[in-house]
């Protein structure tokens, strides 16, 4: 009987995976592990995992020989090295689709509290007061461009719901052509002017070498002074000590950021900032996005286990 491990999550229960693994006739084995080396260790014979947050790295799959699929809860597969999972000729497994609604909704939550100031005025009145210049300067939201880095699924769907509220929408997505994003309603334009024409700008970039610390100092010192950075992509993409050195020098006006380089954060010099808006990492879930999640990834890890073709193959290289 093939062998499947969870090697961390946060969820309540496996219910949905232990069912859907029993109806295949897969062993399910939940083992909380804290470290790679603890899954080389307690799972030595598995032939698939599941992850949520814990990293494998490259040891991870010269020691599990038996492995042939690693499925992970989430569109981003940066905590997996791709290249040693495919040396390995190991499958790597993702959900691209299960939360767009959601995230494309939390990053438009985070501009609008921004924009309107949401955080400082319900601040203000639970303090006893009732001062509407307590938030200047706000300024209309239709006819305002929103800056896109990234044009993927969910960045598609906030363009379309910002839309709707009158705001221009321009992408930087070198990966895209000018008329892909035309079709959006959008307008292709360069890095550079994305920072110093948006009065939004959003983050909707995998986290790769080429993005890494994509917005820093000099990122910041070209954008407006009432602009908001709104973040759900990947912590790692925004240098967030640059972001508070921009704040504190008015380079721009505020941010919504849903991760962070470290999370839970340990001392960010953002905490006590009541011109950024910090979220738990939670863009992605709704109680529905959650059950899809479980059970699309776990469906299509059982689909490997027997000798199927998965529906959402990462690393299309492996043999």
């Amino acid at each position: 009987m093939p062998k499947l491990v969870v090697t961390d999550s946060n969820f309540p229960d496996l219910s949905i995976e232990r069912e859907l693994a029993t109806n295949a006739d897969v062993e399910l084995e939940s083992i909380q592990a804290e470290s790679p080396a603890e899954v080389i260790e307690t799972a030595s014979d598995a032939d698939g995992l599941l992850t949520q947050y814990l990293d494998l790295p490259a040891e991870v799959f010269e020691g599990l020989s038996n492995l042939k699929v690693v499925g992970r809860y989430g569109i981003g597969v940066d905590s997996v090295d791709l290249t040693a999972a495919t040396a390995a000729n190991v499958q790597v497994l993702n959900v691209p689709t299960y939360c767009i609604d959601e995230v494309s909704t939390h990053a438009l939550a985070l501009l609008l509290a921004c924009a309107r100031k949401i955080p400082q005025f319900n601040k203000t009145v639970k303090a006893g007061g009732w001062d509407w210049t307590h938030g200047k300067p706000i300024h209309r939201l239709a006819g305002s461009i929103l800056g896109l880095a990234g044009f993927g699924n969910v960045s598609q769907e906030l363009a379309k719901k910002a839309q709707s509220l009158g705001v221009d929408v321009h992408v930087y997505d070198p990966y895209l052509s000018a008329e892909e994003i035309r079709e959006e309603g959008a307008r292709k334009v360069d890095f550079d002017t994305l920072l110093s024409d948006s009065d939004f700008i959003s983050v909707h970039v995998p986290l790769t070498e080429e993005t890494e610390s994509l917005f820093d100092l000099s990122s910041f010192s070209q954008m407006k002074e009432t602009a908001i950075l709104i973040n759900t992509a990947r912590g790692e993409v925004v240098d967030v000590e640059a972001l508070s050195s921009a704040l504190d020098e008015g380079e721009i006006a505020s941010a919504g950021l849903d991760v962070l380089p470290e999370e839970p954060p340990g001392d960010l010099p953002l905490l006590d900032r009541e011109d950024a808006i910090l979220t738990p990492h939670v863009a992605w879930y709704s109680e529905e996005s959650q059950i899809e999640l479980r059970r699309t990834i776990t469906e299509d890890v059982l689909r490997v286990l027997s000798g199927e073709t998965p529906e959402n193959l990462v690393n299309s290289g492996v043999v």
